[in-house]
């Protein structure tokens, strides 16, 4: 089955609104989740079609680095790469989701350009320059 959905997982409408825009861009269809509850929720149901989950640390009832385990522990969920996107650039934290299994940190505020370009290595899309 192709996998060409990108869960944005973020408590911030305008935040998800900036993130679908540039996952759009890439022709990739945005699942959005309001917080990690969500997302796990969205993931049961689509997994198999999910390519990437961009993850906010900061959310309400399942914060991102709960829900970074949370997919990382689920056998059906593990190999889905999850790339944190973030106001939460404390170093310990970096360290702490990658070696909790996040492929990409990302840090708020970003340009289009850097989210696109993050998504892209995520996924293991060369830019083709």
């Amino acid at each position: 089955m192709m996998k060409n959905k990108i869960l944005a997982v973020d408590d911030s409408k305008m935040m998800l609104r900036i993130i679908t825009n540039s996952i759009e861009m890439l022709d990739y269809e945005a699942l959005m989740a309001g917080n990690g509850k969500e997302a796990m929720g969205v993931l049961e149901k689509q997994g198999d079609q999910i390519a990437l989950v961009l993850l906010d640390w900061n959310m309400p009832e399942m914060d991102g680095f709960q829900t970074l385990q949370a997919i990382k522990a689920h056998e059906r969920f593990s190999s889905i790469p999850v790339m944190m996107v973030t106001t939460e650039g404390e170093k310990s934290n970096v360290v702490k989701a990658i070696r909790a299994g996040a492929k990409h940190y990302l840090t708020k505020p970003f340009s289009q350009q850097d989210l696109a370009t993050r998504i892209m290595e995520c996924l293991g899309i060369g830019l083709g320059q």
